[in-house]
């Protein structure tokens, strides 16, 4: 008998915290967007695919070795502009130098936020090293915005967490 009332208030006690919204599993889901097609400039993507409202383009680059470090040898010396930036949005792209097959010698994530060079504001240039930089053909952009990195996983906090993640940064020899 008192096995009875045990079990039935236990139901009773999970059944209010169901309906308080306080459930033992918060059925949080974690997914990955799908990179877009890298190229010399983008329309950047929100982690849905949809549209930021902003463009950045490689406006040049070139071999040679950062000013700071010339001991280390030729860094790959590249020239961003981002369109549309600051008007409520502040994306952040991949930038990837690679091959003549496209297969990645370096990236690096930029922030739009922190280019400004002296054509102003979301326009400068930066300096990446690359695997092999002699191989360098292209320098790319990856669409996707890379601002919300930092958004909290399921794993993370599994109240909170969740939903869809940028695409990680692409590996040395990946292809883009």
């Amino acid at each position: 008998m008192v096995v009875a009332r045990t079990v039935a208030g236990a139901g009773s006690v999970l059944a209010m915290l169901s309906l308080s919204g306080c459930g033992f599993l918060w059925n949080c889901t974690d997914s990955t967007a799908e990179r877009g097609e890298a190229d010399v400039r983008v329309e950047i993507v929100d982690e849905s695919g949809r549209p930021a409202g902003v463009t950045a383009e490689v406006t040049g680059w070139r071999r040679e070795p950062h000013p700071q470090v010339p001991e280390d040898g030729d860094e790959i010396h590249f020239g961003i502009r981002f369109e549309g930036a600051g008007q409520g949005s502040e994306p952040a792209v991949d930038v990837c130098a690679v091959d003549e097959k496209r297969e990645v010698l370096g990236c690096q994530t930029v922030y739009s936020s922190e280019v400004f060079g002296p054509e102003g504001p979301y326009t400068g240039d930066y300096y990446l090293k690359a695997d092999r930089p002699e191989r360098v053909a292209e320098v790319l952009l990856i669409p996707n915005d890379q601002s919300i990195q930092d958004r909290r996983t399921c794993e993370d906090d599994m109240k909170d967490g969740g939903g869809v993640h940028p695409p990680d940064t692409p590996e040395l020899g990946e292809q883009l």
